[in-house]
């Protein structure tokens, strides 16, 4: 049910802009738009949190629209971090579904648009579907996963990941939410079932399995062996002293290989070639702007990490798409610049009859803290709709409406409301904003208006990231000299990678040195014994000998201090549990009011 009256969509390669969309007014309107399209529609944001805060409320105004979200790799370009497997699972689902869609939303970054990405007849040849019944050879099975970017391993946890177990095969495939068991009888698919990552358990049966590939470029034999020439074809380097060549070369997949894709493939493709050729463009105000800055970032980048030899880097122009060729592409199809800034009316121009929302927040020391909304619904003649960001949100924002006589009748959603009858009504969605419009008279108010913007909690973030912070996720954290502990050895230095041979198997291991020059390898797959050294100056930090008891001596030592702090504790709670206390009367909805307004930050 649409409640903008919209004007038609320019033709093709013709532009409007449409103005006075205030809060979730902007939303709404791509939504509708949309929804009766009878085309693809591609919207463009300045920046990632712009891009998924509007999918969010997209899929809060047309549910039964389909919504996809593009997002960026959130690395920095030429960057020797890859991306996430969540996110490159969430890349590559996106692209495989897009040749599929003729209706729908895609919401993608500017920034992210102007990456070069892998053609698609890769992505459509790299997939597979298993369904039950199935015949299924295991070996082959395994090496066509390999093929695809999948690595095996002892247990399935995370996106990528394969493990085989007998006639028990588990797989998590790129652009699923869960992962799948696999079971086999003889060499026939008997059963597929979800299972949880976390505690292994089995949870549903399904009929069929689709997978995808785990990375956006391939890695079989023969793509690795085109990469290999390509490389040295591109780069008048020693090859044999560049570690992406080296690794890749013997199976390793290394770091930042994302920004030598080109080199895999003959020829690349850009998003707008997975896109339908009848697309229809949104755009928000700034996608200029911030695709020229990023353009400006990728050149200084490229300037400062072109000097290294023993990594050299692709030019720009052969990792993103230059920004007018960008712009020049998106003119093919009809546009829609969305603002919710207001403007004047004329040709290409339409400006809606929306208006924000006024001043509705809960002042908790006021004598009535709820006046400025109780005013607001006793003189708004048209329908309100409230929104809270969860059930449990939105019981509390009920019981204060209480205190108003105020009993709105829950909904599910945007339709739900639109085609009750209801006067006032309250329901769940992730909006930060709300709408008011005149024609027809609604009104949506979100949570956070009433209760004002709450402070951010840094302290208390940066106290959780803190108490992770000693441990090591990744090599490149490292530097030499720098002091490390060892669980079972202490503090040694870290003095890089080694390459050993042990029973004719080659495989990578932290050299540390220790006192009187000892020398420890650590497996790289033994990384979660290492942890920084979080004590004094790295320059004071201690120097332990191996096969000494000074480090045994100082773990036991700390345990005991450990066992001492918690026997105080189990003293202090077991006397504070034999006396009486005294029950204060629960201050309720008062206390909820004083929070919504504190004005500090809180202390962890």
């Amino acid at each position: 049910m649409s409640v903008l009256r919209l004007p038609p969509m320019p033709a093709a390669s013709g532009k409007q802009t449409w103005g006075n969309l205030p809060g979730a007014a902007l939303s709404l309107a791509i939504a509708e738009s949309a929804s009766s399209a009878k085309r693809f529609t591609l919207l463009l944001t300045a920046d990632s949190q712009s891009a998924e805060r509007l999918k969010e409320e997209l899929a809060f105004f047309a549910p039964e629209l389909p919504v996809l979200h593009f997002p960026d790799w959130e690395t920095l370009p030429y960057d020797v971090f890859s991306p996430h497997q969540d996110i490159i699972s969430q890349r590559i689902a996106a692209l495989y579904q897009l040749p599929e869609l003729t209706h729908g939303v895609l919401v993608v970054p500017i920034t992210t648009a102007l990456h070069r990405l892998a053609p698609k007849r890769f992505l459509l040849g790299s997939s597979l579907v298993l369904d039950v019944g199935q015949k299924l050879d295991v070996e082959q099975m395994r090496s066509r996963l390999e093929a695809a970017g999948y690595r095996c391993v002892d247990t399935v946890y995370e996106h990528g990941e394969f493990a085989v177990r007998g006639a028990l095969i588990d797989l998590f495939p790129m652009g699923s939410t869960l992962p799948y068991r696999i079971d086999l009888f003889d060499d026939e698919i008997e059963t597929l079932r979800t299972f949880d990552p976390e505690n292994q358990r089995s949870i549903e049966k399904v009929d069929s399995v689709r997978l995808l590939p785990a990375r956006e470029f391939p890695v079989k034999k023969e793509s690795v062996t085109g990469f290999r020439a390509r490389f040295r074809e591109r780069f008048d380097v020693d090859f044999r002293r560049c570690p992406v060549y080296q690794d890749l070369s013997t199976g390793i997949t290394p770091a930042g290989i994302e920004y030598y894709l080109p080199l895999f493939f003959d020829e690349t493709s850009t998003l707008f070639d997975y896109l339908p050729e009848d697309t229809q463009v949104f755009s928000l105000p700034g996608i200029e702007q911030a695709a020229e800055q990023f353009w400006k970032d990728v050149r200084n980048r490229f300037e400062e990490r072109r000097v290294d030899p023993e990594r050299p880097l692709l030019p720009p122009t052969d990792l993103f798409v230059p920004v007018e060729d960008c712009f020049a592409r998106l003119k093919l199809w009809p546009r829609v610049i969305a603002s919710q800034e207001d403007v004047e009316t004329g040709i290409g121009r339409e400006r809606f009859p929306a208006s924000p929302l006024p001043e509705l927040a809960i002042e908790a020391k006021a004598s009535e803290p709820l006046g400025a909304l109780r005013r607001f619904l006793d003189e708004f003649p048209g329908r309100v709709l409230l929104t809270a960001e969860s059930a449990g949100r939105r019981e509390v924002l009920l019981e204060l409406l209480a205190r108003l006589k105020l009993r709105p009748q829950e909904v599910d959603g945007w339709p739900a409301f639109l085609q009750s009858k209801e006067r006032l009504a309250i329901s769940i969605a992730p909006l930060d904003d709300g709408l008011l419009l005149q024609q027809p008279q609604l009104a949506l108010i979100a949570e956070s208006p009433l209760f004002g913007q709450r402070i951010m909690q840094r302290r208390r973030r940066e106290k959780i990231r803190d108490a992770g912070e000693n441990v090591i996720k990744n090599l490149t954290e490292l530097r030499e000299g720098a002091p490390v502990v060892h669980i079972d050895h202490g503090v040694g230095r870290y003095q890089g990678l080694i390459t050993l041979e042990i029973e004719g198997q080659s495989a990578e291991f932290l050299q540390l040195q220790y006192a009187e020059e000892a020398k420890l390898y650590v497996p790289v797959a033994s990384l979660h014994l290492i942890a920084r050294y979080t004590g004094s100056d790295d320059a004071l930090a201690p120097l332990h000998r191996l096969g000494s008891e000074q480090w045994q001596k100082a773990k036991r030592k700390a345990a005991e201090q450990v066992r001492d702090v918690a026997a105080e504790l189990l003293d202090i709670y077991a006397r504070r549990a034999a006396r009486q206390g005294y029950a204060f009367q629960d201050p309720q909805l008062d206390y909820d009011t004083f929070s919504a307004g504190f004005p500090f930050e809180e202390t962890p």
